[in-house]
């Protein structure tokens, strides 16, 4: 490192005149605690969180868990290279990871997963590979509530969702929410009804209200529709808790973990390609990715990109983010 560069080096703590190398930092992260690293993360997250309350009284506080897989790294051979996190829907912010073990699937990580995590007044939404009897249960009995895509895998319960919104004489008269909205020369079209009917009859756990989710696209200049599918899903919200409009912005703001998260993580910090695959080095690296971005966006970041590259060319700015003021005396 030049001359210039040695004040950084030594407000971080190191005492040589040079830098650590990279295979000192490969070795470094292959043996770091990857289960103390994502404790400290966690707690990080959480203050975060309660330092930034909603805006509104009663507003519902959407948690994401989806999973990703670090492809570079399992190409490799690293081990349990597929992750599961829980992403704030509000502030964009890795409330915790957990490492999938090999030849598993992301169920028993997110029993793992949610037991770490503060459930107490916040919705858990996932898609319909963790709509489980077992991870509903476990949600509501830690005070928590959940919004669960419910797909072929529960076949039952999807059977029973569909009659009851087929049948004209129970859905007459339900309350119901739409948004419509343009990008790229089309119009997107959603819609939610909910039904407390099977309240009841079906013994899924914790069960208040069911939900279905018309999706429309069309052509803006031909009206033609590209694009029509149906989705159903279960809640632990009663009525009183959560109205349509509400369920439809939980349903929505589930993705922002694929689009505010896993994509950021691929795009702009090209992990999809990385091959580190010694220890828990693979693991270490896709929390302090999820680190920077939740940092970034609470420091107002719109465009992660253009914050990482401002950042590295204003060391200073990156410092005081990370609560270490410039100081080189």
């Amino acid at each position: 490192m030049p001359k210039t560069g040695r004040p950084w080096l030594r407000r971080l703590g190191f005492t040589r005149a040079y830098g650590p190398s990279q295979p000192t930092l490969h070795r470094i992260f292959a043996g770091v605690a990857y289960a103390a690293v994502e404790a400290a993360l966690r707690g990080w997250a959480e203050q975060a969180l309660r330092l930034c309350p909603p805006p509104g009284r009663g507003a519902l506080e959407g948690v994401a868990l989806d999973g990703k897989t670090l492809r570079g790294s399992r190409k490799r051979g690293a081990a349990d290279a597929h992750l599961l996190a829980a992403l704030s829907h509000r502030l964009g912010v890795v409330l915790g990871q957990a490492a999938v073990a090999d030849k598993t699937n992301e169920i028993g990580a997110a029993d793992e997963l949610l037991l770490a995590l503060v459930l107490e007044g916040r919705v858990v939404t996932a898609d319909a590979l963790l709509a489980q009897r077992a991870l509903a249960q476990a949600i509501v009995a830690r005070g928590g509530d959940y919004l669960l895509v419910v797909k072929g895998n529960q076949p039952g319960l999807r059977a029973d969702i569909e009659l009851l919104f087929g049948d004209a004489t129970l859905t007459a008269g339900l309350a119901a929410a739409e948004t419509v909205s343009q990008h790229s020369g089309r119009v997107e079209t959603r819609r939610l009804v909910a039904s407390p009917a099977l309240v009841g009859y079906s013994d899924w756990p914790g069960l208040a209200q069911v939900a279905r989710v018309e999706r429309r696209v069309v052509a803006k200049r031909t009206g033609a529709v590209l694009r029509q599918e149906t989705a159903y899903a279960v809640t632990s919200l009663a009525p009183g808790r959560a109205s349509p409009g509400q369920l439809l912005a939980l349903w929505r703001g589930h993705w922002a973990i694929e689009n505010r998260l896993h994509y950021v993580r691929d795009v702009t910090f090209d992990e999809d390609r990385a091959q580190v695959r010694a220890g828990t080095a693979p693991q270490c690296m896709a929390a302090f990715r999820n680190l920077a971005i939740g940092l970034l966006r609470l420091l107002g970041a719109v465009n992660i990109a253009a914050a990482t590259r401002r950042y590295a060319a204003q060391p200073d700015h990156a410092l005081a983010a990370l609560g270490l003021p410039r100081d080189f005396e």
